[in-house]
């Protein structure tokens, strides 16, 4: 079995019993694998802690901790009680931590920011080097997932912001929405605490080492980099005008974006990150629930603009369609001026309409409101007198025949009227055929044009690089992504095919004439 199926299936297995999880049950595997923390911000009671349970069964001999934090939590009931035949016979000041925090393999902390300073700071040691000191050892703790939650954020004031950062990814996450996913969980009687995943599935203590090694040498693309600086540029800029708002995102965050990335990566089979990958950046952005949106809508559009791009040079081709259809045009469009009827504005903003004051009072109509009419269907039109006073609410229409008549349909009665017009000089065309030879010459020209818009096609599925081929089977990020990623590629198609489009007008335009 391949990586990427066997990571799929795990993803799987731990998104059994959960509705409406999977990408906060996906965002925790792949933390857990970057050696990153998540923190989940939603209500009680939305499958915050079963997450971190669950997260578990995906490592062989998987053992969890986990502990609701209050403000009279002590460093004893996280990290062990201190060892009294230690502290006794060799008068050393260490903890029992193999039933605790220190000793656990997944890390769920809830209410983490009620912890006190004392917790706090060991905390961040841990989040950030894995490393626990107990009493005079520097122990290396084999935690392989710390996921905190909490229904609140941490106060700016308190002194948090230092442990708030260590937490890499951060997800809101909420209840159910969907009424028959809801009905669903009420119902279903099944265990959801109970390990369904496959021994086989299971990720040892030596794959961890050496996907951990591995996940170091996956190449970051130029493409990757400048995205990422563009974005930082954006969120630089967004700080500098929203002060009281601001992102705030240092080095270190960043360098641990790209192992985030570089994970995605590695446990989709790839030898490189990608910009599908990308998408994941919103998650580690944020401080405040607003700024998410924003975070997606300045990754989004970077990725848009300044992602994957091949250039052609198809204005030489649009000139030369101009000049094609010219030619086409000048030969078989022969100009001839004829005198027309044209409605005379009275007043700038109205149309007169003669001998309609026998039937009905007002003699005006708003230029606007006639330009708007149809022939095949009746609207409501205001009459008004010569003060601009209205007079009258009819239904109207445009007369079929007459380009300047209006017709009134009133008590089941039709009555036409003709508006006061002038005299207009009109352009209209003569259509000649062209000599076969010159349509032979034509349709060479327009072979040409097609050949090398098929070129320039070809160019670009050669261009293609091989990250969009399996753009839409990322494990981490949803496919409709994919879409943003293609928008280069996807309007160099589209642009020649509006000139291939343009080549069958042109062509349409000479074969037509009779």
């Amino acid at each position: 079995m391949s990586r990427k199926e066997r990571i799929k299936q795990i993803i799987q297995s731990l998104q059994a019993g959960l509705y409406e999880k999977e990408e906060a049950i996906r965002l925790s595997l792949l933390s857990a694998m970057a050696g990153e923390s998540i923190f989940l911000l939603g209500p009680p009671g939305v499958a915050k802690s079963l997450i971190a349970r669950k997260l578990k069964y995906a490592f062989r001999g998987g053992n969890s901790f986990e502990y609701l934090m209050n403000r009279f939590s002590t460093p004893d009931e996280i990290f062990g009680p201190v060892s009294i035949k230690k502290l006794k016979d060799e008068d050393k000041y260490e903890r029992l931590t193999d039933k605790y925090l220190p000793g656990a393999n997944v890390v769920f902390l809830d209410e983490i920011w009620k912890a006190g300073p004392s917790i706090q700071n060991a905390l961040l040691t841990v989040l950030n080097e894995k490393i626990y000191r107990n009493g005079e050892q520097e122990v290396k703790v084999q935690i392989k997932a710390i996921v905190s939650a909490s229904n609140e954020l941490p106060g700016q004031s308190e002194g948090l912001s230092a442990l708030w950062d260590r937490f890499l990814v951060r997800y809101m996450i909420t209840e159910i929405k969907t009424s028959g996913n809801f009905v669903n969980m009420i119902v279903d009687t099944s265990d959801v605490y109970e390990d369904v995943m496959e021994e086989e599935l299971k990720i040892t203590e030596k794959e961890l080492h050496e996907w951990d090694e591995a996940i170091n040498s996956i190449e970051v693309p130029a493409e990757v980099i400048n995205v990422i600086q563009v974005i930082k540029h954006k969120l630089e800029q967004y700080d500098a005008a929203h002060t009281e708002n601001s992102f705030h995102v240092y080095d270190r965050r960043w360098k641990k974006m790209i192992r985030l990335l570089r994970t995605s990566a590695f446990l989709n089979e790839r030898t490189a990150v990608d910009l599908m990958d990308c998408f994941l950046l919103p998650h580690c952005l944020w401080n405040r629930p607003e700024q998410l949106e924003i975070a997606q809508e300045i990754v989004a559009e970077t990725i848009r603009k300044h992602g994957y791009s091949i250039a052609l040079n198809i204005t030489p081709l649009k000139g030369e369609l101009r000049d094609f259809e010219e030619d086409v045009r000048k030969e078989t469009q022969i100009p001839n001026v004829v005198l027309v009827d044209k409605p005379r504005p009275v007043d700038k903003e109205y149309y007169e309409i003669l001998n309609i004051e026998q039937y009905f009072d007002g003699n005006r109509i708003k230029r606007g409101d006639y330009d708007r009419l149809a022939i095949d269907e009746e609207s409501t039109i205001n009459l008004y007198d010569k003060n601009g006073n209205l007079t009258n609410r009819l239904k109207a229409r445009k007369p079929e025949d007459q380009p300047t008549g209006l017709v009134i349909n009133y008590n089941a009665r039709i009555y036409t009227f003709q508006l006061l017009t002038d005299k207009a000089e009109k352009t209209e065309y003569i259509y000649k055929k062209p000599h076969p030879l010159v349509q032979r010459y034509w349709n060479d020209r327009a072979n040409q044009l097609n050949s090398f818009i098929l070129e320039q096609k070809e160019t670009i599925k050669n261009s293609m690089p091989e990250a969009l081929l399996h753009l839409r089977n990322n494990l981490f990020v949803a496919p409709e992504f994919s879409e943003l990623v293609e928008t280069n590629f996807r309007e160099s198609a589209d642009s020649l095919d509006s000139l291939a489009l343009q080549i069958e007008k042109i062509k349409h335009l000479y074969d037509s004439i009779r």
